[in-house]
């Protein structure tokens, strides 16, 4: 699915100056390719290296783009979210230690609404924990996002949209408000930057996003998140939708059991809060290497932990056991960290989030 009907473009084609003629050599040929890597040399990159050669590749990918003969649309389309993806990384990595947690909700609530003080008691109370905050940057929940912790410690994700304002008064003319054209990259923003998401009520546009954090989360194609949703007092929206969610996709089959263990309701902004921060009372972060998962810990379990976890989560091994080890040999990142790892079945993604839980657990002594 794309943006606008200019990246669907099919009319504007490269000129016949442009297209490669027959016989001409093909884009990655090896000669070609190392003119390609002389440039990466001169810029200070390794081609032989990891990274070097993920350049490469793109280089190479751009420019066969040439050859395939694509329209104007097309290009102007992927041109447009590289850059964008680009300068928010950029942004990003200026303030990679401190966690962040990215905000959803509408954008028409007032600021008067029970919805509306929620969001800024909530944020409010993750930016007193050391936390960051983002969000759409627009007004309603966006706002109140913002106006909780304050400009210093939040980030505005804004959207050309020709019937919303550009930013909220917040955030406004700070080098962390980042500008999007397209939505599927400032969703990626959305979640690849944040180590935890709160939802408030809104409307299409808020449960796009709240539905694609919790699907990429079910189908493993993100780092787990808690995910904590959050309203004003004596409001039923998320108890309406967490019925809807019970009643009809889990009663008919549409997810499984475990999935609703994916997102929390919360009672209050403190205990929403509290939920975030216990996810990381000793979980740290989590990757694959090849087939096995590797949880990082913050600290060691017991043998008798461990064992525990065997136990109670046996339907997620492939094979082998669960078991605590250091990093593997191709890690280079959080090489002090303890882990835990087992080759995963790649399936049922929400009991991943229950061995996070149980791994909390254990550190607070609730288990």
């Amino acid at each position: 699915m794309t943006d606008s009907p200019e990246s669907r473009s099919t009319e504007h084609h490269l000129g016949p100056e442009h297209r490669r003629a027959p016989g001409n050599r093909r884009i990655d040929q090896p000669d070609f390719v190392a003119r390609i890597d002389d440039l990466i040399t001169e810029c200070g990159g390794r081609p032989d290296a990891f990274d070097g050669r993920l350049i490469r590749d793109m280089i190479v990918t751009a420019l066969k783009l040439i050859t395939d003969e694509r329209g104007t649309g097309e290009l102007k389309l992927l041109s447009a979210s590289l850059k964008e993806l680009r300068h928010a990384y950029r942004v990003f990595a200026e303030y990679a230690e401190p966690h962040k947690i990215s905000i959803f909700g509408s954008a028409r609530t007032p600021a008067t609404h029970p919805d509306y003080l929620a969001a800024v008691e909530f944020s409010r109370i993750m930016a007193q924990r050391g936390w960051l905050a983002i969000t759409g940057a627009g007004d309603g929940i966006m706002k109140a996002g913002h106006e909780g912790p304050g400009r210093e410690s939040s980030f505005g994700l804004a959207i050309r949209l020709p019937f919303e304002t550009t930013a909220n008064t917040v955030i406004a003319g700070d080098d962390k408000l980042i500008h999007f054209r397209y939505f599927f990259t400032r969703k990626l923003i959305f979640l690849s930057q944040c180590e935890a998401v709160a939802g408030f009520p809104g409307g299409f546009g808020t449960h796009d996003e709240l539905l694609e954090v919790l699907t990429l989360v079910q189908t493993g194609k993100s780092h787990m998140v808690p995910v904590v949703l959050i309203e004003g007092p004596d409001s039923t929206y998320w108890s309406h939708w967490d019925r809807y969610i019970r009643e009809e996709l889990l009663k008919g089959g549409f997810i499984s059991p475990e999935d609703p263990g994916l997102y929390y309701l919360a009672r209050t902004p403190e205990d929403a809060a509290d939920h975030v921060c216990r996810f990381y009372a000793n979980y740290h972060s989590s990757r694959y290497v090849n087939d096995d998962l590797v949880i990082r810990i913050k600290r060691r379990l017991t043998p008798a932990q461990v064992e525990r976890l065997n136990e109670e989560f046996a339907p997620l091994i492939a094979q082998g056991r669960i078991v605590q080890r250091g990093p593997y040999d191709t890690e280079s990142e959080l090489l002090e960290l303890p882990r835990i790892a087992f080759t995963h079945t790649r399936r049922h993604i929400g009991l991943i989030r229950r061995m996070i839980d149980r791994v909390n657990d254990f550190a607070l002594g609730a288990a």
